[in-house]
């Protein structure tokens, strides 16, 4: 994990190589900075929130994450860097991923003089019957 924030143009600190271990080793996922702390206190690593926030941000700067914002003051950081998209479940908070393909647009918008259009990320918003 060391070598992995170093290529990304990253100091490999203690703090971050442990976040970046709970981060990458698995499945792809989706976490809050709340839910990362958690993980992180669970797993005995002393760490503040404050840095868990800064590492998050960090680690999305660099490309290793993506934000995805689900609504104003809710982000998750998703591992899974690739072209995709999203389900919001409403009830309870979790993302579940749409692979690119499946989401077509038939037209974009022009982007506004002295821009680019960087990327496009959908968000499904669905609640679980019953």
């Amino acid at each position: 994990m060391a070598e992995r924030v170093k290529r990304a143009g990253l100091r490999p600190t203690r703090q971050r190589v442990s976040l970046a271990r709970l981060l990458f080793n698995g499945d792809d996922k989706h976490v809050t900075a709340e839910q990362l702390h958690k993980e992180a206190k669970d797993a005995d690593l002393p760490v503040s929130l404050a840095t868990v926030y800064n590492t998050l941000n960090q680690f999305t700067e660099v490309g290793l994450l993506r934000e995805v914002v689900v609504e104003p003051g809710r982000s998750y950081f998703d591992t899974n860097i690739h072209d995709h998209h999203h389900f919001y479940y409403q009830d309870d908070g979790s993302l579940q991923d749409i692979p690119g393909e499946q989401v077509r647009l038939a037209e974009l918008p022009q982007a506004p003089d002295g821009t680019r259009v960087d990327r496009v990320d959908v968000i499904v918003r669905v609640r679980r019957n019953g």
